[in-house]
Order: structure tokens, then C-alpha cells, then sequence
């Protein structure tokens, strides 16, 4: 009977998986994924969220447990048979913990603490180390054990801060990456003009060569235009040296 009732308690604790998991198959992944845009998932009214609450409506009865539900409205959900809070607030330190520190947290205020803590250990070590029954260890195990707490509360009062931190930081680093490829791209149009400015520089003709060409084109024209292909063939060569130019230089 005993044993009945220790099992019974272990299974309260531990309670199996819920039935619905066996729902998750790979064809009844594919078949939601299907439907999913056809679903109705944005609700314009407080009475069109109640009709469609998770909206499972138009899913076929195997299918709804693969529907995510909608993110609670008044900022509380149930879990384990408890009410919870989307932003719970930080408990205070027991009332037989003092506070060692004062509200808001510093990163000082944490090196402070943790020097106490390492210096406390020592000191209890040293105890132990010297006179094991001595009852002076009782004392400064209570003294560590305010200082873990203190450090614990402190930490988690400090992360609000740490969390607007992080997020300057990953916008400055944003800033400073945008700044690296404006400047990037800018270097490269300077490097591209002054290529191309170059090209058009070794492709001008003087007088003296352009009165040659239209020599050679009248001689071309009177000779039944035999020499029109090797002209052509001269202009298609310097076009494919400017294109190798660009691509090894971009």
C-alpha cells in the first residue's frame, strides 16, 4: 500500500506526456503547413478572438494540436494549474536575508560582492582546515550564504540593465557595419570612375590618327571593304581588354 501510494506520488510529480504529442507526425506537420495560410490568425475584434479562439476552426480534428495558440491578452497565463504573469516581478531577498547592497545594482557592487564571497570562502576553508569542531564555522557559513544571496538578487536586479546594454551594443555594431559598407561601396564608384576615366583617356584619338582612319576607311571603301572586318575585330579586342581591366580590378 505504500508503495502504491510512493508511486502515485512520483507520477503527481511527474506527470507522463500529454496524449496529443503523437499528433506531431511528419504528414500531419506537412498537412498543416498546407493549410496554414488559409487559417485566419488575425482576430480585428475582442468577439472574433472569442468565436475563434486558436483559430482551429477550419483544421480538421488531428490537426488543431499543431495550431500555436494566441499570446495572452491580459498579460496572464496558466501553467501547471498556476497563474502567471508575462512580466512577473523580482521578488525581494527574505526577511531573514539582509540586504547588503543599495537599489540599483552596479557593476561594482557585484565585484564588491564577489570579492566578499571569495574572501569569506578562505576564511571558512581556514576553519575547517584548522579546527574542524570549532563552532566558529556555523557563523561564517551563514555570512556566505547572505552573500550568494545578495549576489543572486543582485544579478537579477542588474539584468534589465545588462539587456538595454546589450541592445546598444548590437546597434552601434549595426551602425558601425552600415558605416563599413557605405564607405566600402564609395571607394569602389572613386575606383571605378578613375578607371574608367583612364580607359576614355587611352582611347582618344589624336587628329593625326583619326585623319589615318578615315584614310583607311575611304581606301576600305574603295577597295570593296576587305579591311572592315579586321577594323571591327581591333574594336571587339580593346572592348575585351576593358572588361578584363574591370573584372580584375573590381
Amino acid at each position: 500500500m505504500a508503495e502504491d501510494q510512493q508511486n502515485s506520488s512520483i507520477s503527481a510529480v511527474f506527470p507522463p506526456p500529454p496524449p496529443f504529442y503523437k499528433q506531431f507526425t511528419e504528414v500531419n506537420i506537412a498537412r498543416h503547413a498546407e493549410l496554414q495560410p488559409n487559417l485566419i490568425t488575425d482576430f480585428r475584434s475582442e468577439e472574433d478572438s472569442k468565436e475563434r479562439p486558436h483559430a482551429t476552426i477550419d483544421l480538421p480534428s488531428e490537426l488543431r494540436y499543431l495550431q500555436p495558440p494566441l499570446a495572452p491578452r491580459n498579460g496572464q497565463y496558466r501553467s501547471f494549474g498556476e497563474d502567471r504573469s508575462l512580466s512577473p516581478p523580482l521578488p525581494p531577498l527574505p526577511p531573514e536575508i539582509e540586504q547588503l547592497y543599495q537599489s540599483p545594482p552596479t557593476p561594482q557592487i557585484l565585484i564588491q560582492l564577489t570579492r566578499s564571497i571569495l574572501l569569506n570562502f578562505l576564511e571558512y576553508v581556514h576553519i575547517l582546515a584548522t579546527n574542524p569542531a570549532h563552532t566558529e564555522y556555523g557563523p561564517k557559513w551563514d555570512d556566505l550564504r547572505d552573500l550568494f544571496r545578495n549576489a543572486h538578487q543582485a544579478v537579477n536586479e542588474y539584468r534589465p540593465h545588462q539587456a538595454r546594454e546589450a541592445l546598444i551594443m548590437m546597434m552601434e555594431a549595426q551602425v558601425e557595419r552600415g558605416k563599413r559598407e557605405r564607405d566600402g561601396i564609395r571607394e569602389l564608384r572613386e575606383k571605378v570612375e578613375v578607371m574608367l576615366a583612364g580607359l576614355g583617356e587611352g582611347s582618344e584619338e589624336t587628329e593625326l590618327e583619326r585623319t589615318k582612319r578615315n584614310q583607311t576607311l575611304e581606301l576600305d571603301t574603295e577597295n570593296g571593304g576587305h579591311d572592315t572586318d579586321s577594323i571591327r575585330e581591333r574594336k571587339l579586342e580593346a572592348e575585351r581588354r576593358m572588361w578584363e581591366t574591370l573584372r580584375e580590378n573590381l
